[in-house]
């Protein structure tokens, strides 16, 4: 049922408000995505323990690596991020991974105070690959 609901979280969810992104690297990619609290349908909060609000974001990421097949498959990440506010306050996110059959996913929750655009810079380690850095940057309206 989780993993149905994750599929939401990841698929649906960002048609509404945010497209889901996909920064590549050699054989991982590293899909993310950033969105308020707000937007999430109540049982999908409640599965995740996610506070439904206006002031809060919720940031998910997941990595996966293509295989000699050409397949993508989930694999574990040390995931480090943290966001800068307009005002230029840095806040640090701790992202709690998720293991749901053979899903491996993050979620990080921030306040925020919209409208506001946030900028998110992230750290991935995973085995057998060297240390990937992103940046990306999120708007967040009324």
């Amino acid at each position: 049922m989780k993993a149905l609901l994750f599929a939401w979280l990841l698929g649906i969810a960002p048609l509404f408000a945010h497209a889901e992104i996909v920064q590549r690297f050699g054989p991982l990619e590293i899909h993310y995505n950033a969105l308020s609290t707000d937007e999430l349908l109540p049982d999908v909060a409640r599965a995740y323990k996610i506070e439904r609000s206006k002031t809060r974001g919720l940031l998910t990421m997941s990595v996966l690596k293509r295989g000699a097949d050409g397949r993508l498959s989930p694999v574990l990440a040390k995931i480090a991020v943290y966001a800068t506010h307009p005002s230029l306050q840095l806040a640090t996110i701790d992202m709690r991974e998720i293991q749901e059959g053979t899903a491996i996913y993050y979620l990080g929750e921030f306040r925020m105070t919209p409208p506001a655009t946030l900028k998110f810079n992230a750290t991935v380690e995973t085995a057998g690959e060297p240390r990937r850095e992103l940046s990306f940057e999120q708007a967040f309206y009324k």
